[in-house]
């Protein structure tokens, strides 16, 4: 199930992409990827929505099967 929410109480947008297990993250900043254990993206998160969409007024987000 793929779905969107936003904690605003910690201000973090959490996206899911896959209901894989996680196996490992990899941070830049702001951008939390969650990997599965075959190198799938399974979520996406985002701290300090608010911060980083004012830095990042276009953003851009590719997935590839």
């Amino acid at each position: 199930m793929k779905r969107i929410r936003y904690s605003p109480d910690v201000d973090a947008l959490l996206i899911e992409l896959s209901e894989e297990p996680i196996a490992y993250a990899e941070d830049e900043g702001s951008l939390i990827l969650h990997y599965s254990s075959s190198g799938e993206v399974v979520t996406i998160e985002v701290l300090d929505v608010k911060e980083f969409m004012a830095k990042n007024s276009t953003a851009e987000v590719s997935c590839e099967n």
